[in-house]
């Protein structure tokens, strides 16, 4: 292998080099497998129960990101006060149990819209502890520089499991059932669990060390925010372009079953073919060292709302999955500067709140926004719902721009000294 080869592949997964790291990775690749295999299971599940509604689709992802509206901060106060290995495996026994009775619910044939509803909305409320520990995490288990490295990666993690787990899926229900779906599910929940075991027994290389300046309370960070103009930034432009762009769970199980009317293995390809690019995406984010500027991450959300409305015009599925390409590549790369630039902002013993902040908006608004977006796709069809998440990304982009390019405008017009009166 030649040193420019070597050096290459060393920048893209330097986060692997840390052994604790190498131990969460295997963890979470088995998390997050199952975490797409449970998404595609209930998706189509819920359709089946409803005859088509959109509108329940848009209902059952309310439901399971509602409690970041509710409960986030408090998730975020949680991951900093305590042991963070200790917080992501209770999670994992919580998300495993939860699939467990949700399986045997659907396998016995008695399951009801609303018993789907109820566990959406437990698996919402586990994840709300889990998100902000796990995305604080990547700082104790790697050095600064490698930070950037190894949120990308974990996100390439999440994407190969988007790969892998949509499609399993869609075969696993077009062969067995969605209650087998959701046993295999289970399982795959116990893999971080395993890990983070192990990791009790580790060094980390990174561990946090909380000021005495710091109360660890959920008003002290929203004041640390509220002074932070780069911060708040992001926060603004994320809540627009996830509220009504990262529906593709609506709009694609739409797509492929009222639009190009094929089954749940068909469905899967979509979703993968949003994870190609998504994969691609999380590898070349991998590669930056800084933190990134706030054009990187308007240009990444202006290419999303793009490309997000150009797929909306596929006329036949293959144009469809070629245009989720370049898609999911912005989607991840938006996704990926936002989640940097907030990260590698803030101290490590606010990094949690922050984080939970950060995922109320990016997530908490998918509860606020997806019942529109179904019920869009549901009335004008699921066309006009991806038309509606490209077309609110482009304006949120624009408008950031020209906000930000105004602020400068000021601050260099109140730099100038005024002319002297004659």
């Amino acid at each position: 292998m030649s040193p420019v080869i070597a050096r290459q592949l060393h920048e893209t997964f330097r986060a692997l080099t840390f052994p604790a790291y190498r131990v969460f990775a295997i963890g979470q690749l088995m998390g997050t497998l199952g975490f797409w295999l449970q998404t595609t299971a209930i998706n189509w599940l819920v359709l089946e129960l409803t005859g088509d509604s959109g509108t329940a689709l848009g209902l059952s992802l309310a439901l399971q990101f509602g409690p970041y509206l509710l409960f986030s901060l408090q998730g975020g106060k949680i991951a900093d006060a305590f042991d963070k290995r200790v917080i992501l495996l209770a999670s994992s026994l919580a998300n495993a149990l939860a699939a467990t009775v949700l399986a045997v619910v659907v396998l016995s044939g008695a399951a009801e819209v609303w018993m789907v509803y109820l566990a959406v909305f437990v698996f919402g409320c586990v994840s709300v502890i889990e998100g902000p520990a796990r995305q604080a995490f990547y700082s104790e288990l790697v050095e600064g520089d490698a930070l950037p490295n190894a949120i990308a990666l974990g996100s390439a993690i999440f994407n190969t499991s988007r790969i892998a787990g949509p499609a399993v899926a869609g075969l696993l229900i077009a062969v067995t059932s969605t209650g087998t779906v959701l046993a295999v599910n289970a399982a795959f929940f116990l893999g971080p669990a395993v890990a983070c075991a192990v990791l009790l027994r580790r060094r980390l290389s990174n561990p946090v060390v909380r000021a005495a300046d710091t109360s660890g309370g959920i008003r002290e960070a929203l004041r640390f925010v509220a002074g932070r103009p780069d911060l708040l930034g992001v926060l603004v432009v994320a809540l627009f372009v996830s509220g009504f762009a990262f529906n593709f769970p609506i709009t694609l199980s739409m797509l492929a079953k009222t639009e190009f009317v094929t089954g749940a293995d068909t469905f899967g390809l979509l979703l993968t073919a949003l994870a190609v690019g998504a994969l691609i995406g999380s590898l070349v984010s991998g590669r930056r060292r800084g933190r990134p500027g706030v054009y990187t991450v308007l240009a990444s959300g202006l290419a999303l709302g793009v490309f997000t409305t150009a797929t909306g015009f596929g006329p036949t599925f293959a144009s469809a999955m070629i245009l989720l390409v370049p898609t999911g590549f912005a989607m991840v790369y938006f996704a990926q500067a936002a989640n940097q630039r907030v990260q590698m902002g803030v101290r490590g013993d606010f990094r949690g709140r922050v984080l939970s902040l950060y995922l109320l908006v990016f997530l908490g608004s998918t509860a606020v926004f997806a019942p529109l977006v179904g019920w869009v796709c549901e009335v004008a069809g699921a066309r006009a719902g991806l038309w509606l998440g490209g077309g609110v990304s482009i304006v949120a982009v624009v408008l950031a721009y020209g906000a930000k390019h105004l602020r400068l405008r000021r601050q260099l017009a109140s730099a100038v000294p005024s002319k002297a009166m004659p």
